[in-house]
């Protein structure tokens, strides 16, 4: 679907949404439950340092010039390109004038200081399930924050996604303040696993499929998304996150102590860390408590598998055409069987990469070979070299192809138009 085309179907889709919404809207309160005091709140510096660093602010809070929290990180979306603001304690250009009741209405509601709307690129649809106390952390520690004067630049958003008032109906039909099944302090490794991957960590921001009004499909929870980012500087392209649930495709081969070691160090003997999750394992996730990583991993194995079906399987013959274009480009690092060695390629056979709904992430794998994450990460393996130039669209289809129906993989076929789409 061209980007023309789609921008006017989600806009009318859009339009459609608001009319739908418009009723229950106009029952809604004119404001938001108000904020408790925050002087009756169990908040402290440290642990909103901590959930600070788990939420994995600095990533997204962070532009090009690397002040810390002084915005500008640019998503690029279907919509447009949205950039991050300033949550430093500078009280003009960043949060510092802000009272406990406005943060509080940010991360709970997605409403500014002034009343209007935020976009979900800032995932308050996960941090509205935050408890009161921890909200409360997270301003204290913010306003610890070093200021910066930087703004943020103005959104390039194209009419209608640039009226923010249209969020409203949004968040009548997308937008769940139930908090009934998120337990901060929940002694149950599964619970408090639940609590810190949906609502802290929001995972589901980028593991979860969206709809065409962009919000997230609780059907398909966890099961794999998209999320635009870079393929070399600049350059921006789709990236398919993998299916975190125990799915045969996703991390069902993974034992509890391979999701551990990722989380903690950013290789197991199933996966490497890179691209789009380099940020996530080092800026947040190998800082976990111990409890936390284990009760993020009790909580991933805990979830229903989620088979995503993926298109139409190879052509037996193909397969056997493509095999030699694996084994002369592929095979003497990931091995004719495709399980890899432990100091040459990772093992194939199973690998959730290979076998997202979305083949994009493997593709940008090929073409501009993995983006691994830097110091203090380390890798002692041989290094995969970008194929983007050496081959042809059409040998790297039939590679993709391969690799996604082989080694016991479970996945569909891969176009040269997907290809080029990522070229």
């Amino acid at each position: 679907m061209g980007r023309t085309f789609r921008g006017l179907v989600i806009a009318i889709a859009l339009f459609a949404a608001g009319a739908a919404g418009f009723a229950i809207w106009l029952a809604m309160p004119a404001t938001p439950p108000k904020a408790p005091e925050l002087g009756s709140l169990r908040g402290s510096v440290e642990q909103g340092r901590y959930l600070a660093t788990i939420a994995n602010c600095v990533s997204c809070h962070t532009g090009e010039d690397g002040t810390p929290y002084a915005g500008g990180h640019a998503f690029h979306t279907d919509f447009g390109i949205i950039y991050s603001t300033n949550i430093t304690s500078d009280p003009e250009a960043g949060i510092g004038g802000w009272s406990f009741e406005q943060f509080y209405d940010a991360m709970r509601f997605g409403l500014r200081d002034d009343g209007a709307h935020l976009y979900p690129a800032f995932p308050y649809t996960a941090f509205t399930k935050l408890s009161d106390d921890d909200i409360a952390s997270l301003f204290l520690f913010l306003r610890e924050v070093a200021p910066s004067a930087a703004k943020a630049p103005e959104n390039e958003l194209a009419f209608p996604f640039n009226q923010r008032a249209l969020m409203k109906a949004w968040n009548v039909l997308f937008l769940d303040t139930n908090r009934d099944m998120y337990a901060a302090d929940s002694s149950s490794p599964v619970d408090r696993g639940r609590y810190v991957v949906d609502a802290l960590g929001h995972c589901s921001a980028c593991h979860t499929p969206r709809n065409l009004f962009g919000a997230e499909r609780q059907d398909l929870a966890l099961s794999g998304g998209a999320i635009i980012d870079e393929v070399m500087p600049g350059k921006y392209r789709r990236w398919s996150s993998v299916n975190l649930t125990p799915a045969k495709t996703g991390l069902g081969p993974w034992s509890k102590t391979d999701l551990m070691q990722y989380l903690k160090t950013g290789e197991n003997g199933k996966a490497i860390v890179h691209g789009p999750m380099n940020e996530v394992v080092m800026n947040s996730t190998r800082f976990l408590s111990d409890r936390d990583l284990d009760a993020v991993a009790s909580y991933l194995q805990s979830l229903p598998a989620r088979e995503r079906r993926s298109g139409r399987r190879p052509d037996p013959d193909d397969l056997k055409r493509d095999e030699v274009a694996y084994t002369v480009h592929c095979g003497s690092c990931h091995l004719p069987t495709g399980i890899g060695d432990v100091g040459l390629g990772i093992s194939l056979a199973g690998n959730a990469v290979v076998q997202a709904p979305d083949p994009a992430s493997l593709i940008n794998v090929i073409l501009y070979a993995p983006h691994l994450a830097p110091p203090p990460f380390v890798l002692e393996r041989t290094r995969m070299k970008p194929f983007g130039k050496r081959l042809p669209a059409s040998e790297i289809a039939r590679i993709t192809s391969y690799l996604r129906a082989s080694f016991g993989n479970d996945a569909g076929e891969v176009s040269v138009e997907q290809v080029n789409a990522q070229r």
